[in-house]
């Protein structure tokens, strides 16, 4: 059976079974990678020091969707 064969089946459904595949194939695709995420958390952590110690230059929201 094709993709277009399964989208074709999928599009027959009600809204709500088609929202079920939807959401439990976008979640397949949402697979975080550990390592990624304790380096993002890290960076995180570091930047918040930054702004805390004031050593972090900061702009407005205007200043910032200007520029």
């Amino acid at each position: 059976m094709g993709t277009l064969e399964i989208i074709d089946m999928a599009m027959r459904l009600k809204a709500s079974e088609r929202f079920e595949i939807a959401e439990t194939l976008f979640r397949s695709l949402d697979k975080p990678d550990p390592e990624i995420e304790r380096v993002w958390g890290e960076e995180a952590l570091r930047r918040l020091r930054v702004y805390d110690e004031g050593r972090l230059e900061t702009v407005s929201l205007d200043d910032a969707l200007r520029g």
